[in-house]
């Protein structure tokens, strides 16, 4: 005996009721869960590439739409017009995930409750699948005819995805241009000669010797893998350490000719050993603190440090050895806005000139000091922000202050070798094209005995997206971009390889 016309229809509108109450859940436990935690999910959208401009008004008009499509999908009388519009919601919030996960520069954090604990994969699956449970709730409860019914949610769908694509478009994250300056461009001073796929993007360049690139990597920070200069041939070593039960935690290896070290800041503890044996010796117990620390000597280091009074990052110097003496130099990195962000930056020593130098990374300087730490001189970037365009927020519930709204970086990462200061940045200057920073990365060239801008050049990795950090020994220019050690040669027409005076 089959079933009824009048039964399958009662059938649907349960379906289409269950549906709405799951939508009902969903949209309340969200709004809730943002609106109790608010500085933070507000700081969240600020964070977001395609959201940081419109943060204020979508931290209100979010959690606002669920609550309100949430409470129609309750009344009858207005239940369809509610599952469309959770189908457009949940439509815009899926475009959103998959532009992120597929085209954004970073990815933000998640936004709260449950859904935290989802990747953003399996985040994107749930919300396929609560397209789809609209979609069929909507047939089912819907008068018009299937064909109409199919069309005015594939016009919904296009608008929600068209709404975030715009957003996206128009975004301030992908807006580097500043055509306030002009940069100068040789022919071709940089040529990529070898690569070598190293497999995985979790290396760091611990150093470059006479013979060898070392790299160091943070998910096994023992293991090194050391490639000869020409990127032929690789073998993996490990560092043997007198006591396996140090309490490391953030592990950094620097190798040099005849030294390397192994140093973690947090605990704080510098241990050194030798390079052709990489066995280490005695590690050497710190006072303080650091976030950086770059060898100037044997047994002097420059390190990049945290004042807890002030909460600027201070640099200072570190002696190991039969003498442990440390000191700080708090007036040669200065903040005009907030001490730690605005102070935040890229910490290089110079082995050439005996340079300490300072890269900021949201304003135009650069701190260049002596030896002994006195000050040499300022430099400047040929970029125009003179001042970081910063955002900080204090999330007063958790006594913690986080970047809102995301800065723009003016100088992204930096190497220094002889006189010259290279750093790499996205943000383009008059008459250079958007289309260059999707296959190249742009590197700016200073002397830092002329104390000026000389010229700079594309470092060419079409194919692969991005420069996670680069390296400059002599006429060689080590880059890792994506999974790979890429070498490039810099031309003796354009550059002094033994550089210094």
């Amino acid at each position: 005996m089959g079933f009824t016309v009048p039964y399958i229809a009662s059938v649907k509108r349960n379906a289409a009721v269950v549906v709405s109450y799951l939508f009902v859940l969903l949209f309340l436990y969200a709004a809730v869960s943002k609106l109790l935690d608010f500085e933070t999910f507000e700081v969240q959208l600020a964070q977001s590439p395609l959201l940081s401009a419109y943060a204020g008004v979508i931290a209100w008009a979010v959690p606002g739409l669920e609550i309100l499509i949430a409470v129609l999908l309750t009344l009858p009388k207005y239940r369809i017009q509610a599952l469309y519009a959770a189908f457009t919601l949940m439509v815009m919030f899926t475009a959103y995930i998959y532009i992120i996960l597929n085209f954004s520069d970073f990815i933000p954090c998640s936004c709260g409750g449950v859904l935290e604990k989802l990747s953003w994969t399996q985040h994107l699956i749930f919300n396929v699948v609560f397209i789809i449970l609209a979609g069929v709730a909507v047939f089912f409860t819907a008068q018009r005819n299937n064909k109409k019914t199919l069309l005015l949610l594939a016009t919904l769908a296009i608008f929600g995805i068209a709404t975030v694509t715009l957003l996206f478009a128009f975004s301030e994250k992908k807006m580097h241009r500043n055509n306030a300056f002009q940069r100068r461009y040789p022919h071709h001073p940089a040529n990529e000669v070898a690569r070598l796929d190293i497999g995985y993007n979790s290396y760091y360049i611990a150093g470059i010797t006479k013979d060898s690139v070392y790299l160091g990597n943070t998910t096994a920070p023992l293991h090194v893998l050391s490639i000869d200069r020409e990127l032929q041939d690789s073998i993996h070593r490990n560092i043997k350490i007198p006591n396996t039960k140090l309490p490391f935690k953030s592990l950094t290896v620097v190798i040099g000719d005849s030294l390397f070290y192994l140093m973690d800041g947090s605990v704080p503890l510098i241990l050194k050993g030798t390079t052709s044996s990489l066995t280490g010796t005695k590690p050497f117990q710190l006072d303080q603190k650091f976030l950086r620390a770059a060898p100037m000597g044997k047994d002097d280091f420059v390190v990049r440090g945290f004042d807890p009074v002030t909460t600027a990052n201070v640099l200072g110097k570190e002696r190991v050895g039969d003498s442990m003496i440390s000191t700080h130099y708090p007036k040669l990195v200065t903040a005009y806005d907030d001490p730690f962000f605005d102070t935040d930056g890229l910490l290089l020593y110079n082995q050439q000139l005996k340079k300490v130098i300072y890269v900021y990374f949201y304003r135009n300087e650069f701190v260049v000091a002596n030896n002994d730490f006195s000050l040499a001189y300022i430099g400047k970037t040929i970029d125009t922000i003179s001042r970081a365009q910063l955002d900080v927020r204090t999330i007063a519930s958790k006594n913690e202050r986080k970047m809102g709204k995301n800065p723009i970086f003016v100088n992204l990462l930096a190497s220094t070798y002889g006189e010259y200061l290279f750093i790499q940045s996205d943000r383009l200057g008059k008459y250079e094209s958007e289309e260059i920073v999707k296959s190249a990365s742009i590197i700016d060239v200073y002397s830092l005995t002329d104390q000026n801008y000389l010229f700079s050049f594309y470092l060419y990795h079409s194919g692969l997206k991005k420069l996670h950090e680069f390296k400059v020994e002599g006429n060689d220019l080590y880059a890792l971009i994506d999974n790979y050690l890429i070498l490039y040669k810099l031309k003796d027409d354009n550059f002094n390889a033994k550089g210094g005076n």
